[in-house]
């Protein structure tokens, strides 16, 4: 097995770190931005990130075919570290109308994703998941890792990988939907008799059409 890129890696060769970040800042930037839902913030994560990698270089051991793990290891520990603040600032937004947090082309970074609204929603689902379910869902279904790689990134069992994911995908559809509900409640106008219209994930249809 070649192990050259990560020899090249841990001396600090300009040029592997290059090649490292053309391979794989797309990556860490699809899956910050579903994380924190924030462009400009997974921008940020982004660039911690490769400086991070920098910093650690020496401790990437030659396993794997590719680095990847490792740096998405690191790019979870950026996250870690600024969610507490990101959190801070969701509690603040909440007590305001929801407004669009992705530019134009986030149908390109975020895939089925497609709506700010419903971004949102998962966000705030997730959150409600353990943590170490949050880290395994984004790594493995939005970020593509394999089990092997996300345990590897986390350091943890396969096997907790595994059972991680099992729960995570178990709650997540109905605490996103209930999230929608709640959010597309407080928006929507209010029917006679104090009942909220509510509504699944999809485009929201004006309220003339729900009523013929």
């Amino acid at each position: 097995m070649n192990y050259s890129l990560h020899a090249r890696i841990r001396a600090g060769d300009p040029d592997a770190f290059r090649e490292l970040f053309r391979e794989h800042a797309q990556l860490v930037y699809r899956h910050a931005v579903r994380t924190t839902g924030d462009w400009a913030a997974a921008e940020d994560v982004v660039s911690l990130t490769f400086l991070e990698a920098w910093r650690l270089r020496e401790k990437l051991r030659d396993e794997g075919d590719s680095p990847r793990p490792w740096l998405m290891g690191i790019a979870v520990n950026v996250l870690r570290n600024t969610g507490r603040a990101a959190r801070r600032h969701d509690r603040a937004l909440a007590r305001l109308p929801l407004r669009d947090v992705l530019p134009d082309f986030a149908d390109e970074l975020v895939g089925r994703i497609t709506d700010s609204e419903e971004l949102a929603a998962v966000k705030a689902a997730l959150s409600q998941l353990r943590r170490g379910e949050r880290e395994v869902f984004t790594l493995c279904v939005w970020s593509g890792l394999e089990y092997a790689e996300a345990a590897e990134a986390l350091g943890v069992p396969v096997g907790t990988v595994r059972s991680r994911l099992f729960r995570a995908r178990s709650r997540l559809r109905k605490l996103t939907d209930g999230e929608l509900r709640r959010r597309r409640g407080n928006v929507e106008p209010v029917r006679p008799g104090g009942q909220v219209q509510g509504g699944r994930i999809g485009v929201a249809r004006s309220t003339e059409e729900r009523n013929r």
